[in-house]
């Protein structure tokens, strides 16, 4: 798909598109919130930034969202060495980027906005217990797990009780990182917004779907095409 922004195209337009080109904005001091409603080039002036080189920031963030897989079935039929390493470049240190740069933002709107709208404080805290557990999830994958994956598959150990173990306690947690997603989503009414929902506010709804998204896509991963083949 083409790169649809250009100087011309609405702040607020941009970060409605591609939520994640706030991590840009915000680290260009653009406000893309209260002050969304301008072109891209006033924002540039404004900030004396250079638009070429902020056009191509943006069109990093949008390559990178561009590079979800459309068609899974390539990865049936990929070793298990290759749908790991795609595993761990593609959503776990994805999946870690999202979460530290989102965590201020959910931080944010809970604390301005939860008064209003108590259920921001239960996505704060299912939120955070989200982040904490995939964390530990994706280091243990990553430390144990993968390795034990990767000598099986090649035939350096035969250890495969072991493996078989740990992969069922490594779709339990799956499982109730489902949970919690599907928690924060039932407290938001499927990521309603109210009237009074502010750019930050809306940033956080579509960019915590998004993590949904990406989630959901990683365990398919490894639940339904890499963890059979030792079950």
């Amino acid at each position: 798909m083409t790169f649809p922004f250009s100087a011309t195209s609405l702040v607020k337009d941009i970060v409605n598109e591609l939520p994640k080109s706030s991590d840009v904005f915000k680290k260009n001091r653009i406000d893309f919130c209260c002050g969304g409603n301008i072109p891209l080039s006033e924002a540039v002036s404004q900030n004396n930034l250079n638009m070429e080189t902020l056009l191509e920031e943006l069109k990093v963030v949008f390559e990178k969202y561009e590079n979800t897989e459309k068609d899974l079935e390539v990865w049936t039929s990929s070793d298990s060495d290759t749908i790991i390493d795609h595993v761990i470049s593609n959503y776990h240190r994805v999946s870690e980027e999202e979460l530290a740069n989102l965590s201020p933002y959910v931080t944010k709107v809970s604390r301005v906005h939860g008064d209003n709208h108590p259920e921001l404080l239960k996505v704060y805290e299912l939120f955070y217990e989200f982040k904490k557990e995939l964390t530990e999830h994706m280091a243990k994958e990553e430390e144990i797990v993968f390795p034990l994956i990767k000598k099986l598959a090649d035939g350096t150990v035969d250890n495969r009780e072991e493996a078989i173990a740990m992969i069922v306690e490594l779709e339990k947690e799956h499982d109730h990182a489902g949970e919690v997603l599907r928690e924060i989503r039932s407290v938001t009414s499927d990521f309603a917004l109210p009237l009074d929902a502010c750019g930050t506010y809306r940033l956080v709804y579509a960019r915590l779907e998004a993590l949904e998204g990406l989630t959901f896509m990683h365990v398919h991963l490894e639940n339904n095409i890499l963890f059979p083949r030792y079950m």
